[in-house]
């Protein structure tokens, strides 16, 4: 009997590459958060609560060396989704633009930040742990 507990889902295949981490990642949060804001008119809990499905998705699904990306891409496509969702609402309207954009990023801010820092912990953990340790002496 086998005491070695994997932690990782049974999947077939060795996991998402990093290229695969960013798709899914922005795909996901592209589709949930420009339909909040298309239905509700604003950022709210389904996109808070999206970034941090798709980063646990993304440290969960992906190969070995895909931490990084899957810490470093939900923050990037949430902006990059609000950003495109108000030029084509709202229009090039700078003052206006910018008001909204931060807004946007303020109502979800407690999730940015809770997935931001579970991130970076994993991600920093698991480089610490891959170190050697230095001799004493």
């Amino acid at each position: 009997m086998s005491t070695n507990v994997d932690t990782k889902p049974l999947i077939k295949g060795p996991g998402l590459k990093k290229e695969g981490v960013v798709v899914l990642q922005t795909l996901f949060i592209a589709l949930f958060a420009g339909l909040e804001l298309l239905i509700r008119s604003g950022a709210g809990i389904v996109s808070g609560l999206i970034i941090c499905f798709v980063l646990y998705g993304g440290l969960r699904f992906g190969r070995k060396g895909t931490t990084y990306v899957s810490v470093v891409t939900p923050p990037l496509a949430y902006a990059a989704t609000v950003l495109l969702y108000l030029i084509l609402s709202v229009g090039f309207k700078p003052s206006r633009l910018g008001i909204d954009f931060i807004a946007s990023l303020a109502s979800i801010a407690p999730y940015l930040l809770v997935s931001a820092l579970y991130g970076w912990f994993v991600f920093l953990n698991k480089k610490a742990k891959a170190r050697k340790p230095k001799p004493r002496g």
